[in-house]
């Protein structure tokens, strides 16, 4: 299994090396615009989900095949990675092995445990998200394991936003009709000023979703929201790549093991893998005749996805 990825296109992180530290759809949320799905395993348990050892290995043999430095390693992928016990010691040694800035993308559930706190203090960029402050919505857009609260998750933000050293920039996934109303967006904007985020990134659901429900807001709305939100909130800007992007030779294997994790656009692969157009899609074209990977539309646009095993 290959737990080190890319580097992918990031709306957020420009080129971002990805390190994958749970089993696929392994979280403590079952959130219903996930782009990867369902979630298959809801827990809170903290264990060494993926081999530390193994993680590193593969990073340290990584990092001399790339032809251009990424701009962040990340560590996210497909399921939630404060809940590998491991992250903490991942952090420091990815900190010894390479000068690359060390960011994670977290849906921010387990920061009210003070080991999870302990673990992220040597990161330089936390990623953290927060959709939802009241009880209900909170509970309907992110499905949490049954122990968790808004309030518990709000109050380990904030906790932790005072005790870091590095940037903290907070994303807001907005669904319409369901987190974009008046008062929860009010009752946000009073949040943050307690957690005090260095950004506020504004996102919304613009790749395909577990629950046919879930639809974007349009950038009128998204901007509305900004404009409430105050100084710090921004609305996510779309992927600008790395000057040179990233050589592969083997892109079959590459371009199953990008849309394993995510559903992605032929811009996507266009951009991470360095392809012309024509190119990626003749890959495309025998992946889909062997069913190994589908596609399908949304908002207008293309996804490609690997097909379940």
């Amino acid at each position: 299994m290959k737990y080190v990825f890319g580097p992918v296109p990031s709306r957020r992180l420009g080129m971002s090396l990805g390190i994958d530290l749970t089993p696929y759809k392994t979280c403590s949320y079952d959130c219903i615009y996930c782009e990867l799905g369902k979630t298959t395993n809801k827990t809170i348990i903290r264990k060494e989900y993926i081999s530390k050892d193994l993680v590193l290995k593969q990073l340290e043999d990584y990092l001399p095949l790339l032809d251009a430095k990424p701009d962040y390693i990340t560590i996210s992928g497909s399921g939630e990675p404060t809940l590998n016990a491991q992250l903490g010691a991942i952090i420091r040694h990815i900190k010894d092995m390479s000068s690359i800035p060390a960011a994670v993308i977290t849906n921010s559930s387990l920061l009210f445990m003070d080991e999870v706190k302990k673990d992220l203090e040597a990161a330089d960029l936390l990623l953290p998200s927060l959709d939802a402050v009241s009880s209900p919505v909170f509970k309907f857009i992110n499905r949490p394991e049954p122990s968790l609260s808004s309030n518990k998750i709000i109050n380990g933000l904030t906790e932790f936003s005072k005790a870091f050293s590095g940037q903290i920039w907070l994303e807001i996934l907005f669904c319409r009709a369901i987190n974009d109303d008046a008062a929860e967006v009010e009752r946000m904007r009073e949040t943050l000023e307690s957690i005090k985020p260095d950004r506020v990134q504004l996102n919304t659901a613009i790749r395909p979703a577990p629950e046919s429900f879930v639809t974007p807001l349009n950038d009128k709305q998204l901007n509305t929201i900004r404009e409430k939100l105050g100084i710090r909130a921004e609305t996510i800007a779309a992927a600008i790549p790395s000057q040179g992007g990233t050589h592969f030779t083997d892109n079959e294997e590459n371009i199953l093991n990008l849309v394993a994790r995510r559903p992605c656009t032929m811009e996507d692969l266009c951009i991470t893998l360095a392809l012309h157009a024509h190119e990626i899609l003749k890959y495309l074209n025998k992946l889909e005749g062997e069913k190994r990977i589908f596609h399908k539309v949304h908002n207008r646009r293309m996804y490609f996805q690997a097909a379940p095993l």
